[in-house]
């Protein structure tokens, strides 16, 4: 008898959702297939099949929390073992809850609430059985508001007849609360700027066909934007810093993030040491972090550590955007379409292929002249991609 426990999946998670069992009681299983879909708050993972065997217990029905280590099946190698399924988790060791009626709260929640200093008591938990939740824990954090019914309220609406309820995804919740979070923590603005793309896509046209050739890969758009941030963020560090209490953290390393859309939701994977990369090396390394987000391969690592993100609406035909901070990054770069307008140049109105651009940035730490010197430094380079890739 094998038991199946939940992994170490990445460092700062302390639990899962179970978000979908592939076998079911009593069903056999090759070694290396699939077994379970674990989701976190970054992405969604499977957990395959330690040998062969038939899976005799699951202990952590879908759609239940389960911590890192907990027991949440067992799978029977001999093929005769008893089969029996059972509807709620394994118990905890945990505690009972205390008379004041605060509940225990989750590992990664006690964190956030002993480094801000709040009254565990006085934080309502949402979690199996009143347990404290890290979203809990975080929402406390947040500036009070004014109490409204529906905060109070613990029985959601009924829907009609033309209506379906369906829970959110784990990482759906997290992208919202992530995103609320950075909203009432960051002191967020947003600068614009456009650029003229006429270099570039002629560089890109000239070349197209010798560049697949040599290096087996499509020269795109972002691996130029990829290297202009790069250049811009080494002119204006504190773009690329984060805050840590009252202290910040500059980084003398460009790990760009490069939001990806998908089924499940954004998910934002990170292409590391891009200051290293060639333009063909960036190409590579975003197709292989695209491929992966598409097909649910990501992991942990692939979605951590990230210094600066780009976002890139463009692709969905998003003109105008102000794109939302990335925490505990400071900046994110918003790309968009690409559109024929009139504009003057040498005193001549011509026809160019124009894109907007915009910067928002956490302005605790990027001050507004940085902000505008580091957007001003990603339009000269696009505009002149010869004196970026030299360099100068």
């Amino acid at each position: 008898m094998i038991d199946i426990k939940v992994p170490n999946v990445g460092e700062s998670v302390a639990e899962v959702t179970i978000a979908q069992w592939f076998v079911k009681v009593g069903e056999a299983i090759k070694k290396d297939e699939p077994l379970v879909e674990l989701e976190t708050d970054k992405a969604a993972q499977e957990l395959v099949a330690p040998e062969d065997g038939v899976l005799t217990e699951i202990l952590v029905p879908e759609g239940e929390n389960a911590e890192i280590g907990v027991l949440i099946a067992r799978l029977s190698t001999d093929g005769v073992a008893s089969v029996t399924a059972k509807a709620e988790p394994v118990a905890e060791a945990a505690p009972a809850p205390a008379p004041t009626s605060a509940k225990d709260p989750m590992p990664s929640a006690q964190r956030i609430i002993t480094e801000k200093g709040l009254d565990a008591a006085s934080i309502s938990g949402t979690g199996k059985d009143g347990r404290i939740t890290k979203g809990d824990a975080l929402t406390a954090t947040a500036p009070a508001a004014v109490p409204a019914p529906v905060v109070t309220a613990s029985v959601p609406r009924e829907t009609g007849p033309r209506e379906e309820r369906v829970r959110m995804s784990r990482l759906r919740q997290t992208i919202a609360r992530r995103l609320k979070d950075a909203q009432n923590t960051a002191a967020m603005l947003t600068t614009y700027n456009e650029v003229d793309m006429s270099n570039i896509m002629e560089m890109r046209k000239k070349y197209k066909q010798v560049f697949i050739d040599k290096h087996g890969v499509k020269l795109g758009f972002m691996s130029f934007f990829v290297k202009a941030c790069v250049t811009a963020l080494k002119d204006v560090p504190s773009v690329n810093a984060e805050i840590d209490g009252t202290d910040v953290i500059y980084k003398n390393y460009y790990d760009i993030s490069i939001a990806v859309g998908t089924d499940k939701g954004l998910v934002v994977p990170v292409l590391r040491d891009a200051e290293s990369l060639s333009l063909a090396g960036i190409e590579k390394g975003i197709g292989a972090l695209g491929k992966k987000a598409r097909d649910g391969d990501l992991s942990m690592d692939d979605m951590s550590g990230g210094t600066f993100t780009i976002s890139n609406g463009g692709v969905y035909g998003s003109l105008m955007s102000s794109p939302i901070l990335n925490p505990p990054q400071s900046g994110i770069l918003g790309m968009h379409k690409i559109e024929k307008r009139a504009v003057v140049v040498d005193d001549q109105i011509v026809i160019r292929p124009m894109m907007y651009l915009a910067l928002s940035y956490d302005h605790r730490i990027v001050d507004g002249k940085g902000a505008v010197t580091f957007l001003v430094r990603v339009k000269d380079c696009l505009e002149d991609p010869e004196r970026m890739l030299l360099d100068l």
